[in-house]
């Protein structure tokens, strides 16, 4: 009984809520401590409403605690809590505030009281998605952020060559050409940097017009383009995540209407993807036809 009450308790949308107000009044808080004045005259007081938002976040975990008992025993329960990684977190980020080195390190159990605020990302569905989208980009962007820094090498060493005795505050070693090409990349000051190098020569235009157009517009729309792929691929696994959820909440209830709804979700998504297979093959059809019909007209004349 009190299994399925915390479970129900740990699913409601009442209780997300409850617990996102606490994260953003904790934040207040937080916040009015950077003021010195209100540290002063407050600061007991602060420190205390503190240690009351951490006891409302132990029992906020041992009721999702409670809610993962599962009857096949601790192994069970332990995947059936780990597999929300969100547990995880809360689990490591309430169970730290507890260690002795780390509450007495004022700077460590403020950082520890910081990522607090990070759980506002379970309570907001559209922030989990652009948060998974993010951790999902991150080897495209490290792979891009390789690719970026070898060109502004090679653009750097260029600019060092052409411009080091022209302008050496701007291209007097290869590090200082780098940081020049870096910023370079937002565009900025870039007439002043063309209007400078046409003093020298009008051939200068075509080293800043090329990294423009490879570094500036290139670059950032590859950034674009895995930031964008990234997004999809979240918020599909976030629709299955949730479909996943759905189904096993219908089969914890006794009604059917929940079973009802989740069978004609799932209907709607096979036809869903029947659609797009066929929307597919006719596209590879219309292509092969067209390309038919054009060697046909090639031979013919």
């Amino acid at each position: 009984m009190i299994v399925a009450r915390c479970r129900a308790l740990a699913g409601s949308a009442r209780f997300d809520a409850a617990i996102l107000v606490v994260i953003v009044v904790n934040a207040v808080v937080l916040g009015l401590e950077t003021y010195p004045s209100v540290a002063d005259d407050a600061g007991d007081t602060l420190s205390r409403i503190n240690d009351v938002f951490l006891g409302i976040f132990v029992v906020e975990l041992l009721i999702r605690m409670v809610g993962s008992i599962h009857p096949d025993g601790p192994r069970a329960t332990v995947r059936r809590f780990a597999a929300n990684r969100w547990n995880l977190f809360d689990f490591f980020v309430v169970v730290a505030s507890f260690l002795p080195g780390l509450r007495e390190n004022a700077t460590l159990l403020r950082l520890l009281r910081l990522a607090r605020i990070v759980r506002v990302v379970r309570f907001l569905p559209d922030l989990q998605v652009i948060f998974g989208a993010v951790l999902r980009s991150l080897p495209g962007v490290a792979g891009l952020a390789v690719m970026t820094a070898l060109l502004i090498y090679v653009y750097g060493m260029v600019g060092w060559v052409i411009f080091a005795d022209h302008d050496p505050e701007q291209y007097g070693t290869v590090g200082t050409a780098m940081i020049t090409m870096f910023v370079l990349l937002t565009l900025e000051n870039l007439p002043d940097y063309v209007a400078a190098g046409r003093e020298l020569s009008d051939w200068t235009l075509l080293f800043y017009v090329s990294y423009v157009l490879v570094a500036s517009f290139l670059i950032f729309n590859l950034f674009i383009g895995i930031v964008i792929g990234a997004m999809e691929e979240a918020r599909a696994q976030h629709r299955d995540e949730q479909r996943i959820r759905e189904r096993a909440a219908a089969a914890a209830t006794e009604g059917r209407e929940d079973d009802l709804i989740v069978a004609v979700e799932d209907r709607i998504d096979e036809l869903t993807k029947t659609l797009e297979e066929l929307r597919t093959e006719l596209r590879v059809r219309l292509h092969r036809e067209l390309e038919e019909g054009r060697r046909e007209g090639d031979g013919g004349g």
